[in-house]
């Protein structure tokens, strides 16, 4: 990892018929709009569901750095986030999301293991450490299903 603080720079400019086009170095643009619950076409990624896939993205790239670092073997893994968007003192905002983790991992791996990287990907996801939404966390691990609070211990 290259040292902190880090910098990530994004242009969004308008583009034809309610798009929007971001743009950053060295990925390609992707084109946005407002979704269906907003009047937007609902056929393209928008600043919600932008959102909503950097928290499942994040916890499924934090999982992977953290289980190679404590060399837990797994054969799968996938996180589904959904958030809700609710109107709080008049301000509209992400009150919640809801991960639903799942963890395939080898017969025999130890469970103390399986417990210690998750709790660790729930201290140091960076994009849910960053938000004021209740993040919850259900993760089913071979058939075993853990509640979590939250993102956050």
């Amino acid at each position: 990892m290259l040292p902190l603080p880090h910098r990530y720079v994004v242009t969004a400019a308008p583009a034809a018929a309610g798009e929007v086009q971001l743009a950053a170095a060295g990925v390609s643009d992707l084109h946005t709009a407002a979704p269906a619950e907003f009047d937007g076409p609902g056929d393209r990624w928008s600043p919600e569901t932008l959102l909503v896939g950097a928290v499942a993205d994040c916890v499924a790239i934090t999982f992977r750095g953290v289980a190679r670092a404590s060399q837990l073997p797994w054969t799968a893994m996938t996180c589904a986030a959904a958030g809700t968007l609710d109107r709080v003192e008049g301000t509209m905002r992400f009150t919640a999301i809801d991960l639903d983790v799942r963890v395939t991992v080898p017969e025999g791996t130890s469970d103390a293991l399986v417990h210690r990287v998750l709790d660790k990907v729930k201290r140091t996801c960076l994009i849910t450490n960053s938000l004021t939404a209740d993040v919850r966390m259900r993760t089913t691990i071979e058939g075993r299903t853990i509640e979590a609070d939250g993102c956050r211990t």
